[in-house]
């Protein structure tokens, strides 16, 4: 694996970024939205509310949180989409790149444009809304990280998944995040699910780190364990999402699909 063709990948989203506004500040917009419209509920919630709940670091750092996998798996995916929408596989692939490489090049454009959003919306919740985001101390490092490698697993595997299906299945992707948030219990514990639905969130690394920062802010520390065991899961996912990319990859090189790509579905 060589570095030059990875940071190829990185630098040509950095030139469409940077070349087009209209493409850096969804970037920022959405998330600015949801710290603005969670702050004043998290806000009114403490004004209206006699229990002992600081909503402001329960709510609105969880939408923090949600928000930084949201933007981790959308910059995998909207930097594949360009090749899509530009009709750039051949030229892509007909160069000696190597599918790891590129895999990496979608990784690294993600690290980019998820850090963006993660200062903004931080700078918004504390600056405007008071969020004591610190006081999770060194557990925001593997919260953080967890949601980076769950986003990245589902981004890939949402890349794959319009690989094979064509242009047409992009709108698949969009709403995976809220279908996913009721099974990972962002604003509210998973015992309040059905036991079905507790199976599902148990396999997804997510519920372990709203549930162990719920459990910090009150005061009952967390699990060790079950961090690990999210760890576990999301590296797990990882694998099988590059596994999945790689194999719909080269069934669309076997079969002449990747030359045919085009607007319509794949089939």
């Amino acid at each position: 694996m060589k570095r030059r063709p990875v940071l190829a990948i990185a630098l040509r989203q950095y030139y469409l970024l940077r070349g087009s506004p209209t493409r850096a500040l969804p970037i920022v917009i959405w998330v600015a939205v949801d710290i603005i419209l969670w702050g004043f509920i998290s806000r009114y919630l403490n004004s209206v509310s006699s229990a002992r709940i600081n909503f402001t670091a329960t709510l609105l750092g969880a939408v923090l949180f949600w928000d930084f996998f949201i933007r981790v798996m959308q910059g995998v995916t909207l930097t594949f989409f360009e090749d899509v929408w530009s009709r750039n596989f051949i030229n892509i692939f007909a160069t000696p790149l190597l599918i790891s490489e590129y895999l990496l090049g979608l990784v690294l454009s993600s690290i980019a444009t998820s850090a963006a959003a993660l200062a903004v919306m931080l700078l918004m919740a504390i600056a405007l809304f008071g969020l004591k985001f610190l006081a999770l101390g060194a557990l925001l490092v593997p919260f953080l990280l967890l949601l980076f490698l769950f986003g990245i697993a589902l981004g890939v595997l949402a890349c794959a998944m319009v690989l094979r299906l064509g242009p047409v299945s992009e709108w698949l992707v969009w709403p995976i995040p809220a279908l996913l948030s009721p099974f990972v219990g962002v604003f509210y514990p998973i015992t309040v699910l059905p036991a079905w639905m507790q199976v599902v969130s148990r396999a997804l690394p997510p519920s372990y780190v709203f549930g162990s920062m719920r459990s910090v802010l009150a005061g009952h520390g967390y699990s060790g364990g079950e961090l690990l065991a999210g760890f576990g899961l999301a590296l797990l996912d990882i694998v099988l999402a590059s596994w999945v990319f790689t194999r719909v990859y080269r069934n669309a090189v076997r079969t002449g699909l990747l030359a045919r790509y085009s607007a319509e579905s794949a089939g």
